[in-house]
């Protein structure tokens, strides 16, 4: 349990730090949410751009079965490779995203 909380809270700070980078369009702002009753973390762009609305999903990351399942990350550099410099262990970062036969040939979890 006392890996989940840490994990509950690297996650938000991460998070926050990620929601603070701004774009060019001041428009758009970056929202975080977070559901610690089901362990779902998200960052969510919204706002306007020019005359389009903006609306996405960046990351989406959720703790299932004691590990950090990232369901998308919309990132440059990936949220995985933060995790581990923060010192989460591979074996503990589920690539959701992946397919599950292709899971097997990264170095994280496979499930």
């Amino acid at each position: 349990m006392a890996a989940i909380n840490h994990y509950r809270q690297l996650i938000q700070t991460l998070l926050e730090e990620y929601s603070n980078i701004r774009a060019h369009n001041e428009e758009v702002e970056a929202e975080v949410i977070f559901d610690e009753k089901r362990d779902r973390y998200q960052v969510v762009h919204v706002g306007w751009s020019r005359k389009h609305r903006v609306y996405g999903c960046i990351l989406h990351l959720d703790i299932k079965d004691g590990k950090i399942w990232i369901q998308h990350d919309g990132t440059e550099g990936g949220i995985a490779n933060g995790l581990v410099a923060q010192g989460v262990p591979k074996t503990d970062i589920v690539l959701g995203f992946q397919s599950p036969f292709k899971r097997q040939f990264t170095d994280f979890a496979v499930g």
